[in-house]
C-alpha cells in the first residue's frame, strides 16, 4: 500500500517515528514534508498530502502537526479527502469503519510515538463497513457539489 505523509515543523518528529515504522511494516511511503524541525506552514503540507491521495497517487495519507487539528481543516478542503484528527485507537478504527476516512492527522503534543504507531497501524489495516455507512459517506461527500 502506498502511502503519503507529511507534517509541519510541530509534527515533524513524531512523523519521523510513524514513517519508520511504517517502512519497516512494509508500506511504501512518499514523504511530502516537511523536512526539519524549522518553523513552517502546517496548509502547504497538507495539501500535499491530500492532493496526493485524492489524485489517487497514494492509496491513504497520514498528517501529523501540533495537535492535528489544523492538518485535518486543510486537507478537508480538498475535494475527496475525509481526513479525521484522531488520538486513540477506537477513533482510528471507527473512521476507517464507518467515514472511509482516507487522511489521518495526529498531534504531536497530544500523542506519544508508540501509540502514534499503533493508530496508524490500526487506520490503516480497517477496512470501510460500506451499507448504511456508505449511504452516509454518500451524504457528506453530495455536500462538496453543494447538493
Amino acid at each position: 500500500m502506498k502511502i503519503a505523509i507529511g507534517s509541519d515543523h510541530a509534527g515533524f518528529s513524531l512523523k519521523e517515528v510513524i514513517k519508520k515504522h511504517l517502512e519497516e511494516e512494509g508500506y511504501e511511503i512518499a514523504d511530502k514534508g516537511t523536512h526539519d524541525t524549522v518553523s513552517c506552514h502546517y496548509p502547504v503540507y497538507a495539501k500535499a498530502v491530500a492532493d496526493a491521495v485524492a489524485s489517487g497517487e497514494e492509496e491513504l495519507g497520514i498528517l501529523v502537526c501540533g495537535t492535528g487539528i489544523g492538518m485535518s481543516m486543510v486537507a478537508n478542503k480538498v475535494h475527496g479527502i475525509r481526513a479525521a484528527a484522531v488520538s486513540d485507537c477506537f477513533t482510528a478504527e471507527a473512521t476507517r469503519k464507518h467515514n472511509n476516512a482516507n487522511i489521518l492527522c495526529i498531534g504531536e503534543r497530544t500523542v506519544g510515538p508508540g501509540l502514534a504507531c499503533k493508530i496508524a497501524d490500526i487506520f490503516l489495516t480497517t477496512a470501510f463497513e460500506g451499507g448504511r455507512h456508505q449511504t452516509r459517506v454518500d451524504m457528506m461527500m453530495a455536500l462538496e457539489d453543494n447538493k
